[in-house]
């Protein structure tokens, strides 16, 4: 059932996004952050969600136009349900353009929409690895699903190589059908924050000024490895208890991860926040910014944290283009022991922050400021010729 928030007009082109959750996570940001920018007079985004439960983005969505359906997803009521469902809504409602950002399930999502004629079918993969096992059993089924995407997907987009190889595999990466798209964010709201925010900050959360702030943002989900964030603060606190994680963000291991930060007594050092809409004034306020994820198509808070002049020391099961240049990203194996990590982050705090114009010079020029980045999406939808774009 959908969502609709006002009758818009009959001209604009309409485009079907498919997502788990309209949350704040990486892809669902990267989405808003498009969505805010466009010209709605032209282009309409309505989304399909998989959470039945009210969603972080939906009032906003709601605002600028766009309409929200609830569909249970691809594991829930199986394939054929799924398509059936989704086959309907792209029906009803005429999309020109049908995205999908479920990754692997994006095939069975360019299925239902190639039933319903619709021409234009995107597969988009934001993600660089399997979330389950990777035994012989999940490749199987991973060479399935990609052979499905290719069968019924028309264009293929990817956040960095290694998502694309992911998702479409090898032979595909040199394909003309598929494009490498950034993952642009507004830069001046992690640079244009005030200077006093980490005071207030510190004020809010009863931390004091002396207290070295560690900083992670992302859902409390296995890909964004928690217990190994809590095993590098127990070792950093042997040797100094003046350290304080902040932890933002939500989801099904929350409990866990406070429930093991109890037994490793280190609760008292850790601030969990959930979720949060004052990410680039916590973002400013952090000494050093953690992301020991398994795996990440990019990694768009590291970006967000960069903006800010944040130190980053981070997996390097991220992509290499996720380092801006600007001198504040490490990257360390997960392999390594504990104490090669704490070293890392007490090199980060000393590292002296990049300047505004820097940050700001280097991340433009890079293609991630999301003014110019949008170009790509509407050249995507057919709202803008490649050639137009500069």
């Amino acid at each position: 059932m959908g969502i609709d928030s006002k009758l818009r007009p009959k001209n604009k082109k309409k485009v079907l996004h498919i997502v788990s959750a309209l949350n704040r996570g990486g892809a669902e940001t990267l989405l808003m952050n498009i969505y805010r920018k466009i010209d709605k007079r032209q282009l309409q985004f309505d989304f399909v969600s998989h959470r039945n439960e009210k969603n972080d983005y939906e009032d906003e969505i709601m605002a600028l136009g766009g309409r929200i359906y609830k569909v249970p997803s691809l594991g829930q009521i199986g394939p054929f349900s799924y398509v059936k469902e989704l086959v309907k809504i792209m029906s009803d409602n005429q999309y020109e353009v049908v995205h999908a950002h479920t990754d692997y399930q994006g095939g069975f999502v360019a299925v239902a929409a190639k039933i319903a004629g619709i021409k234009k079918r995107i597969c988009h993969s934001h993600s660089n690895n399997w979330p389950q096992d990777s035994g012989i059993k999940a490749r199987v089924i991973l060479k399935v699903l990609q052979s499905i995407i290719k069968y019924a997907g028309t264009n293929y987009c990817a956040c960095s190589v290694e998502a694309a190889r992911f998702l479409f595999g090898e032979r595909m990466l040199h394909s003309e059908r598929i494009e490498l798209i950034k993952n642009g964010i507004d830069i001046n709201q992690f640079t244009d924050i005030d200077a006093g925010s980490s005071v207030s900050v510190r004020r809010e959360l009863n931390i004091p000024n002396a207290t070295k702030l560690i900083g992670h943002i992302g859902s409390f989900s296995e890909s964004k490895n928690h217990i190994f964030i809590l095993k590098v603060l127990k070792q950093i606190l042997k040797r100094d208890s003046n350290f304080v994680a902040i932890l933002v963000g939500d989801g099904p291991l929350r409990i866990s991860i406070e429930l093991k930060a109890k037994q490793l007594g280190i609760f008292e050092n850790i601030r969990f926040l959930g979720v949060r809409k004052d990410i680039p004034r916590l973002m400013k306020s952090f000494d050093v910014f953690i992301f020991p994820s398994l795996f990440e198509g990019f990694g768009i808070v590291t970006l967000e944290a960069q903006s800010a002049g944040v130190p980053c020391v981070v997996a390097d099961t991220l992509p290499n283009n996720t380092d801006m240049g600007l001198g504040i990203m490490s990257f360390v194996d997960l392999d390594e022991e504990i104490e090669i990590w704490c070293k890392e982050i007490y090199k980060a705090l000393l590292k002296e922050r990049p300047d505004r114009e820097f940050i700001i010079n280097n991340i433009s020029k890079l293609g991630f400021d999301i003014n110019d980045n949008i170009y790509e999406w509407l050249s995507l939808y057919g709202i803008v010729r490649k050639e137009e774009i500069g």
